[in-house]
């Protein structure tokens, strides 16, 4: 049997950007994907703390330490510049792989999104 279980989280990120008009995505810091073993073109769920909105896209990687956090395309109406938000992947694996799993959890800093 699988299970899907939360692969990488980065923990409260502020949005720095909404641009409608680009094809779809969240753009992040390559940074804090890295950090937290998400690549590119990986689907990510985003949970907007400000809103309650839950959605799913792709990310794709934004200029190092740059703390950008913009979501593009039609995603660009759920959020506003400044909210708080949480970014999460999600793996399937078997039952017992998942029991000893280790998630790779980010807490970047709440005021520029950089890792300290």
């Amino acid at each position: 049997m699988q299970i899907e279980v939360v692969k990488s989280k980065i923990h409260r990120v502020k949005v720095t950007g909404a641009d409608l008009n680009y094809i779809g995505s969240i753009t992040i810091d390559e940074d804090l994907m890295e950090a937290a073993n998400i690549i590119r073109g990986e689907k990510v769920q985003i949970v907007n703390n400000n809103n309650g909105e839950r959605l799913e896209t792709y990310a794709i990687p934004g200029p190092r330490n740059s703390g950008e956090i913009t979501l593009n395309g039609a995603a660009a109406r759920k959020v506003a510049v400044g909210d708080v938000l949480i970014l999460i992947t999600y793996a399937r694996m078997e039952l017992e792989e998942a029991k000893t799993f280790m998630p790779a959890i980010v807490f970047p800093n709440e005021e520029n999104n950089l890792l300290n």
